[in-house]
């Protein structure tokens, strides 16, 4: 598992450009040294996740997908599968459920969000430790709805940062992708 000083490194990097999210990456940190494998779905005192921020061309939207379990819209993600290399889970996330190819991923943490996922047939309710990346999509924009989704759809940034009904992890994302300057 080469990959996880990386991991741990990018934790630390995420800590200095985040301040405010001490906490929490101390919680992501605290699972990375666990020693039953964090970025496996069995783990269901909580595992790592992969999400992306897949971003338009110009920047100024992002596809969001009508999440099927969670009947809630938000950024394209899924389970590591023992991949320790999540932001290559995030980009493989995307692929899969947009249909989109030439897209890129950003090899820096975007955004992390730790979040309880309810029981589902049959599987107890158990934490998300979601890892978040960019990825930017190619040239083609024409999405395919996957079956983990009821819809996908662009939605302005601008938007998505204004609205109180939007997820408040989808709105915080917004907000950081406006202020990066």
């Amino acid at each position: 598992m080469h990959a996880i000083p990386a991991l741990a490194a990018d934790f630390q990097d995420y800590a200095v450009r985040w301040p405010g999210e001490a906490d929490v990456v101390a919680l992501f940190q605290e699972l990375l040294t666990d020693t039953e494998n964090p970025f496996v779905r069995e783990r269901l005192a909580g595992h790592f996740t992969a999400s992306c921020w897949l971003v338009s061309a110009d920047g100024a939207r992002v596809l969001l997908t009508h999440h099927r379990k969670l009947g809630l819209w938000l950024q394209l993600g899924g389970h590591a599968d023992g991949q320790c290399e999540l932001h290559l889970a995030a980009l493989r996330e995307a692929q899969e459920e947009s249909g989109l190819q030439g897209l890129t991923v950003v090899n820096q943490i975007f955004d992390l969000d730790r979040h309880r996922i309810p029981e589902h047939k049959g599987v107890p309710e158990h934490w998300h430790y979601d890892v978040r990346y960019v990825v930017h999509v190619g040239e083609d924009e024409a999405y395919t709805v996957s079956e983990e989704s009821l819809d996908l759809a662009w939605r302005t940034i601008d938007e998505l940062a204004q609205n109180a009904a939007t997820d408040p992890s989808v709105r915080r994302m917004a907000g950081k992708w406006l202020a990066r300057g």
